[in-house]
């Protein structure tokens, strides 16, 4: 009884935060990060998987002017706020509740420590990008460097953390296909 209550919280749990999470994703990509880019002229921060040098960010804090950095902190900051908590918790729980029958529960706590990796990363980028905005101009080249490896390194480990839920949700279903035979 208290597993079939543990497994409905679980899934329950992913599909709250997973909406959520999915909301705000989609605020950020069709509003504030499309304005962001509109008004700079640039990519922002946020969608730079591959991190930015110093003239790049230069580029795109002057390219945003003083409201566009005023938008980017008063809009953009507080949706990035959320969302990283928003993911982690919805990978973790998806993770957990995919995970709970299988043998590699190993793979499910590997998943978890990407998952809130990628999150710590992504909050240290958002600190970064907010230091840098409230700093323009002086860009202090140690500060984007530091923020660029947050972008990088939230990028790896939020792809990997998404590979590892995948690979459990396979797992998951060829042991039930096993169980089912």
């Amino acid at each position: 009884m208290i597993d079939r209550i543990w497994t409905r919280h679980l899934g329950l749990a992913t599909i709250y935060f997973g909406c959520l999470g999915a909301l705000i994703y989609g605020l950020m990509i069709t509003v504030t990060l499309v304005h962001i880019e509109a008004v700079s002229g640039h990519v922002p921060f946020d969608m730079r998987p591959m991190g930015y040098s110093s003239q790049d960010a230069a580029a795109l804090l002057e390219g945003l002017g003083a409201e566009g950095r005023k938008y980017y902190l008063s809009h953009q900051i507080p949706l990035d706020t959320a969302y990283p908590a928003l993911l982690a918790f919805t990978l973790v729980s998806l993770m957990r509740w995919l995970g709970q029958n299988i043998p590699a529960y190993r793979l499910v706590r590997f998943g978890i420590i990407l998952s809130v990796g990628a999150a710590l990363c992504d909050y240290i980028e958002n600190l970064g990008i907010t230091v840098m905005i409230l700093s323009w101009p002086d860009l202090s080249a140690p500060l984007v460097y530091a923020s660029s490896i947050a972008t990088l390194t939230k990028s790896g480990l939020t792809t990997a953390a998404v590979t590892v839920t995948i690979l459990i949700g396979f797992r998951a279903a060829s042991q039930r296909v096993r169980r089912a035979a």
